[in-house]
């Protein structure tokens, strides 16, 4: 009979490995967790009053205002779900944590930027303006972040900036939009292959970071992957219901996001590039803020990193994956708009960003305030072209 000598050591370690086990929670703990109730209801609100609405032909502006409220609300948990489940899986599967977080998390926070985008360019060929829509998102999402967004966190923390974390990320994130805007301008629209483009420019930006990861996890990813975890350990099963059901709930959000926002277009004459812009693209950065709100806190500069680290991610992969949907062209009513008003003031904007950054490499409150001015002088610009009383 063989004799197994066990170290106290080893049956420390054995008991704490089955405590994980017995701690992690299964699809039972799922179902009643209060995030996934709260998803929960947040979608049968969404879809019963729509319902509700499409059947009695109400069309009332405050109505659909009240749906896309919920439609935004619903997109974000949704994402939030999504990016926990499929961080749960990549770390079962072995994967490093710096992959985890440059790839899962950091498309997770761009997921509704990414779904609004896709829905409206798969929607256009019933209606070619949702490419204004679609375009106005990305930008409007870029301009908002890092002006109006990034003025709130500064402003509730002032925030030291990493000169080789800025050199790296920040000169793309400009790098990025000016490539976009080019392809824009040459061809008054992207082609499939154009996207491709787009699209294999993010892969080789990920590669790139990869190179370094020991530096990229000094910088920003431990926190970003601490601040998006949750408290509890789940099954892989578990974890593979949340994918499912975040990208499902995320995708029925999105399209419900821009059929509204289209309806309030129509109802108030309003450009879709302008409601892609200020509506849309605010909303879909929702996400970004909450984890810069969080990231703040630690007086880390991750904040600034969570929300640039979306801006590259915006002009390269979510509008590439949109023009592989497909092909995006704007329409002559939004071409103007878009090209001469929207597209400028966000390349100024992140202009004046990143000079801010560059300026002792602290952002102060002043500087905060100066960013959120600045979004509001764009907002009104968009409001006196609107009027008539601004011609572009």
């Amino acid at each position: 009979m063989p004799i197994y000598l066990v170290t106290m050591k080893e049956v420390f370690l054995l008991r704490l490995n089955m405590g994980d086990e017995a701690r992690q929670q299964g699809i039972g703990a799922l179902l009643q967790w209060n995030a996934l109730l709260i998803s929960f209801a947040l979608f049968v609100t969404l879809a019963l009053l729509g319902s509700i609405t499409a059947k009695n032909d109400w069309t009332n502006i405050g109505i659909l205002v009240v749906l896309i409220i919920i439609a935004l609300a619903l997109l974000i948990t949704s994402a939030d779900f999504f990016v926990e489940g499929a961080k749960g899986l990549a770390r079962r599967a072995g994967m490093a944590e710096v992959v985890i977080g440059l790839t899962i998390v950091s498309i997770g926070t761009s997921l509704p930027e990414i779904l609004v985008t896709a829905t409206a360019s798969a929607s256009s060929g019933n209606d070619p303006a949702l490419m204004d829509l679609a375009v106005g998102n990305i930008y409007g999402s870029v301009l908002v972040q890092i002006t109006l967004v990034l003025g709130i966190v500064v402003a509730f923390k002032p925030l030291d900036i990493r000169p080789a974390w800025l050199r790296r990320d920040g000169l793309l994130m400009l790098f990025s939009i000016i490539t976009l805007t080019a392809l824009l301008w040459e061809g008054n629209g992207l082609t499939r292959i154009e996207g491709g483009i787009l699209c294999s420019m993010y892969a080789l930006y990920l590669i790139w970071l990869l190179s370094d990861t020991e530096k990229i996890r000094e910088d920003e990813l431990e926190i970003v992957e601490e601040i998006k975890s949750t408290e509890f350990s789940w099954s892989g099963t578990a974890y593979m219901v949340m994918v499912i059901i975040g990208l499902s709930m995320a995708v029925y959000s999105a399209n419900q996001l821009v059929e509204y926002a289209c309806d309030i277009a129509y109802k108030l004459d309003v450009p879709h590039a302008i409601v892609g812009t200020t509506m849309s693209g605010l909303g879909t950065s929702l996400p970004e803020l909450t984890v810069a709100m969080v990231a703040v806190r630690k007086s880390q500069g991750v904040a600034i990193g969570t929300l640039i680290g979306s801006n590259i991610t915006d002009p390269l992969l979510s509008i590439g994956i949109a023009a592989l949907v497909s092909p995006i062209s704007l329409t002559e009513a939004s071409y103007d708009l878009t090209m001469y008003l929207i597209i400028p003031a966000t390349l100024v904007g992140v202009s004046l960003c990143l000079a801010m950054m560059w300026t002792g490499f602290r952002f102060s409150r002043f500087e905060g305030g100066i960013l959120i001015g600045f979004y509001a002088i764009f907002l009104l610009l968009l409001e006196l072209q609107r009027q008539g009383y601004l011609s572009i």
